[in-house]
């Protein structure tokens, strides 16, 4: 069973300042465990579906989107997203329009921020532009995922 967590904030606690718009904007440091024999790549969404208002969400705000990540990958560091991804691995642009991480940034109340890490039998071909672009080649490709949800409210 895969199984995605972090050093750095438990599931369902706030994401440390560090790690938003308010810190240093660098990636969580990210480790899993679990990962099938078949895999061929993994890939990593990180998105909010609370924005802009949690009491009345109209999108979810994709913060970061890393696919072919090596299947014996078991970690990221922290600022990974800055130079720090294994060989091969590649970025796809977020909704602040940026090949990287973007971190929490919630104009207003607390907000969820899904970290979702997929096992593929594939490797993707080309380059997403984007989550959707990555989601429509993982489509039929999936065999295991993981979740790890952090919250974030501006002062924290």
């Amino acid at each position: 069973m895969l199984k995605l967590v972090s050093p750095a904030f438990a599931a369902g606690q706030s994401i440390p300042r560090t790690y938003t718009c308010e810190g240093e904007d660098r990636s969580p440091p990210l480790a899993w465990s679990g990962v099938p024999a078949a895999a061929k790549s993994l890939a990593l969404i990180v998105d909010d579906p609370d924005a802009p208002d949690p009491a009345a969400p109209r999108m979810t705000w994709v913060h970061w989107v890393v696919y072919n990540i090596p299947p014996q990958t078991t970690s990221l560091a922290e600022g990974a997203s800055s130079g720090g991804l294994p060989a091969g691995a590649a970025e796809a642009r977020n909704d602040f329009g940026r090949l990287r991480y973007g971190g929490p940034c919630p104009p207003i109340g607390r907000h969820r921020y899904f970290h979702k890490l997929y096992a593929l039998d594939t490797v993707i071909a080309g380059q997403p532009a984007d989550k959707a672009a990555l989601e429509a080649a993982m489509r039929g490709h999936v065999l295991a995922e993981a979740q790890l949800m952090g919250t974030y409210q501006k002062g924290d």
